[in-house]
């Protein structure tokens, strides 16, 4: 099934090109594999574990049905029931018993088949098309989330530490980090949830984003607190997609995408380098990241098997964080004690992926994947301070394996039924040096931890009625490890500590949504998730913590009286007891913040009043409170949780000036916070952005953009507190200009 933006397309150029494809198909992939083997991108343990997942995917591969694709990213079905439609799906805007919510242009083929997918789930979900991000300039892709409705980003710009987006009125420090990342479907948090993995997605190889806000989403255990994130990458198709672009600080970014399908056999590379002198001084970043899919589906059978191979090196000097006075008067400088600080990393993954139709109404998929993370800190946070080497070495395995059943029941409109299993086993490093100037002083902590994460879940889709659809749910966690402390130059002694007892952790989940009148919809949500230790913290070191529960609830409205405007309106409220936030320093500990409440009203809003203008825009109040303090800190009772902005706006307007000129205005503001628990300081953060973009189509194959980011000039940063306070300032008014280049290269050469 081709794809692409410019397609092959007919049986006959199909034919005419089969013998080629498969030949250029197995050098491709012979080449990869030599290639990878001779740089040494898996150890002897990582080669092993990735063939075993080949070969358990390949084992499945004899089942005599046809197959289907779920939830990938170019949203494309591929059973042979689809197939044989091969329908557009509606989107959100004709389609009203969902809560789902587009940016850009979002493609769906095929009929209601497979897996239950991220637009199923009842509650407040975005999806943002390739066109809405494809063409940002953004040094990490965490960046790209300001675009999408109530999501609030932290810049720390401290180079390989550089940010991430949060949502739902949980902040983006790292003690807490409550959102599940998924790349292509795989499990993309490393141990203490942090979303490092996302940097090795860059804007170009992204089909779509899904975003999923709230408790009730049953697919998903660890991690999963206030929601879930899911990247999906392009595959299938015959494409070739460059972008060079040029711009403010001396950046320089190029990025190649290709794709190669025939004969039910596709292949997916994408290559893409940046490097930047960066906006302050000390701020050089290189970063460069390789990836290859490949998936097969015979036209007469029922499955599609495949595989996804990453490879991700950064390297970045830290700039480190100023003084208040400093921030105001000279905020590109870096202390000369930051120096040598910066942070290198290497980021390996594979993934075997499997999808199948059992039997005309029973579908079956698995993913299994090998995770492997490196990095290398080397920080020094005040003048009074010491250097510190921070080594994190990750090794995670795992599988994520679905059933789903859709029988026809005929006093039903709808009827599905999902179960599933998953688990995730981490091997895992921290140690720590005091140092010099990047020469080793003392060894300050030496750990090595395993933990296992496992889970289930079962849900139902039932509509009863077109007019309403209700999803009943329950998920199941328990997890298992010890942590290994080998001591340090202080105290050498070694200890052995089991994790904390947190047996089953019981999640039920219900959500619904009525239809009254077509295109308007009331939904409702409730449902709870879970919080563990993460690091250290997890283990039994001291008085036991017992698994913070997560409960919340959801209503909302989305409504599209007529076709061109589309809307959302919602609130919703998150408690948890014993919340688990993590300790940066010593020993790695977590804390019990104590019981906590999040509440928040968001408001979203897309139109397209006249064919060559789309207005988007979206509002979300929110507030974090300490409802009852936890035993340390009892003086924190009513106080706000620290680093969440009251308010998070994001909008923007896209004119199509002529059929090769389109314009676009973008802008994203958050409001301020305070700094710690306590809130002993003044409030900092609050910040807006203004971007520009113009964008020439030359000619079918080649166009050019051009774009201002922080268009105003506007002065923002990150602040923490220490007691005193830090100040990290981000990006000033920047220019860039790209040059894209697209076509089908097949079709050129035949």
């Amino acid at each position: 099934m081709n794809q692409g933006p410019f397609r092959v397309g007919e049986a006959t150029q199909a034919l005419k090109v089969r013998r080629l494809t498969m030949y250029r198909t197995y050098c491709s992939t012979k080449r990869a594999k030599e290639e990878m083997a001779v740089s040494g991108v898996f150890s002897s343990s990582q080669t092993y574990l990735a063939f075993i997942t080949i070969i358990g995917i390949l084992c499945f591969s004899s089942v005599p049905t046809f197959g289907q694709t779920t939830d990938v990213g170019t949203n494309t079905v591929t059973s042979a029931s689809a197939a044989n439609d091969n329908q557009k799906m509606p989107d959100s805007s004709n389609s009203s018993d969902n809560s789902y919510f587009t940016l850009g242009e979002v493609v769906v083929t095929g009929s209601a088949t497979g897996s239950l997918k991220s637009q199923d789930v009842l509650t407040s979900v975005d999806i943002l098309g390739a066109d809405v991000v494809e063409n940002q300039n953004v040094d990490f892709a965490w960046e790209l989330f300001r675009q999408a409705p109530g999501v609030m980003t932290t810049n720390f710009n401290q180079g390989g530490v550089s940010g991430k987006f949060s949502f739902r009125g949980f902040n983006g420090e790292g003690e807490i980090n409550a959102i599940k990342l998924l790349i292509d479907g795989i499990p993309s948090n490393t141990n203490s949830g942090n979303m490092e993995f996302l940097d090795m997605v860059f804007p170009l190889d992204i089909q779509s984003i899904k975003i999923i806000r709230g408790t009730n989403d049953a697919r998903y255990g660890l991690h999963n607190i206030a929601g879930n994130a899911n990247v999906f990458t392009r595959t299938g198709g015959n494409y070739t997609k460059a972008r060079i672009s040029y711009g403010s600080f001396g950046t320089v970014d190029v990025q190649a995408s290709s794709g190669f399908e025939a004969g039910g056999f596709s292949q997916n590379y994408f290559d893409a380098y940046r490097v930047t002198d960066g906006y302050r001084d000390h701020s050089d970043l290189n970063r460069y990241t390789f990836a290859g899919k490949w998936f097969y589906s015979p036209s007469n059978a029922s499955y599609k098997v495949g595989l996804i191979a990453r490879l991700y090196e950064s390297e970045a000097d830290s700039p480190g964080y100023l003084s208040f006075a400093e921030s105001r008067s000279r905020p590109r400088q870096s202390p000369s004690f930051n120096a040598t600080d910066g942070t290198n990393r290497n980021i390996k993954t594979v993934s075997g992926h499997f999808d199948a139709d059992v039997t005309s109404n029973l579908f079956f998929s698995l993913k299994s994947y090998v995770n492997k993370f490196d990095r290398n800190r080397f920080v020094r946070f005040t003048a009074a301070g010491s250097q510190q080497e921070r080594i994190t070495n990750e090794l995670q395995y795992g599988a994520i394996a679905t059933l789903t059943y859709r029988p026809h029941i005929q006093w039903f409109d709808d009827f599905v039924v999902e179960g599933g299993f998953d688990f995730q086993q981490q091997e895992n490093e921290s140690i720590r040096y005091r140092a010099i100037q990047r020469r080793r002083q003392a060894l300050t902590r030496n750990q090595e931890f395993g933990f296992l994460i496992y889970g289930g879940f079962l849900q139902a889709v039932i509509k009863p009625v077109h007019w309403l659809k209700l999803v009943p749910a329950v998920r199941i966690d328990s997890a298992d490890g010890d942590l290994v402390n080998r001591g340090t130059d202080d105290n050498p002694s070694s200890t052995v500590l089991d994790l904390n007892d947190y047996d089953a952790i019981w999640q039920p989940k219900f959500s619904a949504v009525i239809t009254p009148i077509e295109g308007y919809s009331l939904y409702g949500n409730w449902g709870r998730t879970f919080q563990v230790g993460i690091g250290a913290g997890a283990y039994q070191n001291g008085p036991a913590l017992e698994p913070s529960i997560n409960e919340g609830w959801e209503m909302g409205v989305k409504l599209s009286p007529v076709k061109w405007i589309e809307g959302r309106v919602a609130y919703w409220e998150q408690t948890a007891t014993d919340e688990v936030r993590r300790e940066f320093g010593g020993a790695g500990d977590s804390e019990n913040v104590g019981e906590t409440k999040r509440r928040g009203f968001d408001a979203q809003l897309r139109m397209s009043p006249i064919n060559p203008l789309s207005i988007w825009a979206s509002f979300s109040w929110q507030e974090g409170i300490i409802t009852k303090p936890g035993p340390l800190e009892t003086g924190n009772k009513n106080n706000e949780i620290d680093h969440i902005p009251d308010y998070v706006v994001s909008g923007g307007v896209d004119y199509q000036i002529t059929p090769a000129v389109r314009g676009s205005f973008s802008v994203f503001a958050q409001g301020d916070y305070f700094l710690d628990k306590a809130n002993s300081t003044r409030q900092f953060g609050d910040y807006y952005l203004v971007n520009l973009g113009l964008f020439y189509q030359v000619n079918k194959y080649v166009g050019l953009d051009f774009q201002v980011t922080n268009l105003t000039d506007k002065y923002y940063e990150y602040v923490w507190n220490t007691p005193t306070t830090l100040h990290s300032p981000g990006d000033g008014r920047a220019f860039y200009g790209a040059v894209n280049v697209e076509f089908d290269l097949l079709d050129k050469i035949l």
